[in-house]
């Protein structure tokens, strides 16, 4: 089952309105008398979800009225959520930053994931700009997988965390790079650094998925893009330190979680075959899925980075198909504007 939320005015509402999409993306239907926005669905889960689900099998088979799905006019599935908390599921992208300033990687960070709050009153369409006012802050892209949760206990162990993971979708996690280090010095986390995130045209749930979820990781292929070059190939599952099990465990360990929370895998992050930094795309490698990681590539083998970060006019692209090469979320494309 796929579902989006369409774009409303604030009269109308500012969480959107839920439809039913179908698996080729093509169609909707209307899920306004089930439930009239995707929070509530998820607030009354065990209710809405066999309607839902029927909803999704009449609009397969042509059984109740269907509109066209363009993925334009969604907003993101949650325009807003309760909870944003950020992962660390790949350590590899967390070894290569500490290496690209002579710093060692606590053997700590191989069992315990890092995770911070991050910003989860506006979330970002699908196809909306990226206001940046200031080229100089270094605005970079972070594709990542993200899951929404139900209601999660507190103290939950990761493998009954996964009963709880809803949804399955794709996360743009914009990062303004040249404002992280002075917050960072400060010892209390990211705020300016971190403007407002986009998300996928659909969630998914994980049956859905089929043999592309297992144990709590996403096993596909991330196709980012930069202006219309294949930027990262990175594979979901692999390099994965921690599935979503540990994650959302890691989360709800002194604390219940609320429905509706998102929760990101970190930027994904892929070694060489060789065991080494990841190859750019173009040099046979899987390539990136933040232009910071090529610059700490660029760093350690060449002594100083030479990609630049995205300025005003840039486009970015981030896309999962399946074996058949069809869209499995819809795609984030957005562009860098003055704003």
């Amino acid at each position: 089952m796929k579902l989006a939320s369409l774009k409303l005015d604030r009269k109308s509402g500012r969480d959107g309105k839920l439809v039913v999409v179908s698996d080729d993306l093509a169609w909707y239907a209307d899920a306004a008398h089930i439930a009239p926005t995707l929070q509530a669905a998820l607030d009354d889960w065990d209710r809405a979800q066999p309607g839902l689900a029927l909803l999704a099998t009449d609009l397969a088979h042509d059984a109740i009225p269907k509109a066209r799905f363009h993925e334009r006019e969604a907003a993101a599935p949650l325009p807003r959520a309760y909870q944003w908390a950020d992962g660390s599921a790949y350590v590899n992208h967390v070894a290569l930053v500490r290496q690209a300033r002579g710093a060692e990687l606590p053997d700590s960070f191989w069992h315990d994931p890092l995770m911070y709050q991050g910003g989860s009153d506006e979330f970002l369409g699908p196809r909306d700009d990226i206001p940046l006012a200031d080229e100089a802050w270094g605005c970079d892209l972070e594709a990542e997988v993200v899951v929404v949760t139900g209601d999660v206990p507190k103290g939950v162990t990761p493998a009954a965390a996964l009963d709880y993971v809803r949804l399955v979708g794709l996360v743009n996690d914009v990062s303004l790079r040249n404002l992280i280090p002075d917050e960072l010095a400060k010892g209390f986390g990211f705020v300016q650094s971190k403007p407002a995130s986009a998300l996928s045209p659909v969630f998914v749930t994980p049956d859905s998925l089929g043999e592309f979820w297992r144990g709590g990781k996403l096993h596909r292929t991330l196709m980012v893009d930069v202006n219309d070059a294949p930027f990262g190939r990175p594979v979901a599952s692999d390099d994965c330190t921690f599935g979503f099990g540990v994650l959302i465990a890691h989360l709800a360990k002194t604390r219940n979680i609320g429905a509706g929370s998102i929760i990101g895998s970190g930027t994904v992050s892929n070694r060489d075959a060789d065991g080494g930094p990841g190859k750019p795309v173009a040099d046979g490698g899987r390539g990136y899925a933040c232009i910071a990681e090529v610059r700490m590539v660029e760093t350690i083998q060449q002594g100083a980075p030479k990609t630049p970060f995205l300025k005003h006019g840039d486009m970015v692209r981030i896309d999962v198909r399946d074996n058949a090469g069809h869209s499995i979320f819809g795609a984030i494309e957005q562009k860098i504007v003055a704003g």
